[in-house]
């Protein structure tokens, strides 16, 4: 029998202290059921949006993990055993499985596919051509429904979604404000994604600068929410469009936080806010794909892969995302 390693959810987290609330433990791998395959994982993506799987949380976009489960998550890797048809023996899939080191998935419940192998490198399948790129186009292109010349700014423009949300804006042709977290990654945004402009949060005041864009900002693509969202809302140009693709202020909160303080200024600028969630157009991936790799091709569309090696150090990587210690998409190479 084979054995795995795998985390398990042992307790609701208190704020950051994930070491408390998760355990890696052994198993014995069992037979599968129908339909059910199993992969050989090679890579886990790791993912603001999981923090709120392990809070007790029932109002979210998905119900709470159950305590004692395995930890879920986007997994990259090969079938290594199949009983569908549709999923052979040896093909490299990408899906919603478990921290571990084989997954056990029922495609249908898992937004399971299989991704072209010869990619160059296969790890962006987790990165400009990931669920992250297909998050960020569909924000910036149709949520925040972008035009050329007009101004979008994005929070958390650093990590692995804003870094691709500033470039798929840049591509059509906006003027792209990112805010980040420190000179370093100010730098990255404006020296190597070509941002017009970088404003590091920790350093500067937000709202004077926004104050700065001549008739406001035309867009924003929220991965933060709290104090941020305050800072953007008074600068917006009437009409405006809010895409709010996370609310990373939030997620080690197990209550509800308050609204946004200057709410008042939906209404003063006629805002329109919409959410966005990306099981909402799993579907619609091989749609997105030519243009996202027609831009890999090219050049313009790219992310820093911040990767950490060894299953058991799966909670150091999740810190270093949630923290906003990386630039780029933070994985985990398992094997």
């Amino acid at each position: 029998m084979t054995e795995t390693r795998f985390w398990r959810l042992d307790r609701h987290p208190e704020g950051s202290d994930f070491d408390s609330a998760l355990s890696l433990q052994t198993d014995t791998l069992g037979d599968l059921g129908e339909g059910e395959v199993r992969i050989k994982v090679g890579w886990l993506s790791m993912d603001a949006g999981t923090r709120m799987w392990m809070s007790p949380r029932t109002d979210g976009y998905q119900p709470p993990l159950p305590l004692g489960s395995k930890m879920a998550g986007l997994v990259l890797g090969h079938v290594s055993e199949s009983r569908d048809a549709a999923f052979p023996v040896g093909t490299l899939v990408r899906g919603f499985g478990q921290w571990a080191e084989y997954a056990t998935v029922v495609p249908a419940l898992s937004g399971l596919e299989i991704v072209d192998e010869t990619l160059g490198d296969i790890r962006h399948h987790f990165g400009a051509l990931g669920m992250n790129a297909w998050t960020a186009y569909v924000g910036v292109k149709e949520v925040a429904a972008i035009k050329s010349g007009e101004w979008l700014v994005v929070s958390a423009a650093a990590g692995a979604t804003g870094s691709m949300a500033c470039q798929v804006g840049r591509n059509l042709g906006a003027n792209v404000i990112g805010i980040a977290g420190g000179p370093e990654k100010c730098r990255y945004l404006t020296e190597q994604l070509g941002v017009d402009i970088a404003i590091d949060y920790k350093n500067e005041n937000v709202e004077a600068r926004l104050a700065a864009i001549e008739g406001g900002v035309h867009a924003y693509f929220d991965n933060v929410g709290g104090p941020l969202l305050d800072a953007v809302l008074p600068n917006m140009a009437h009409y405006g469009r809010v895409a709010v693709c996370g609310m990373v202020a939030a997620y080690d909160n197990d209550a509800p936080l308050p609204g946004p303080a200057r709410f008042d200024q939906v209404l003063m600028r006629r805002l329109r806010i919409e959410g966005f969630f990306i099981p909402d157009f799993l579907h619609r991936g091989a749609e997105f794909l030519p243009t996202l790799r027609e831009w890999v091709d090219a050049g313009t569309l790219t992310v820093n892969l911040d990767e950490t090696r060894g299953l058991e150090n799966t909670l150091v990587a999740y810190d270093r995302m949630l923290s906003g210690k990386a630039i780029g998409k933070v994985i985990v190479k398992v094997a």
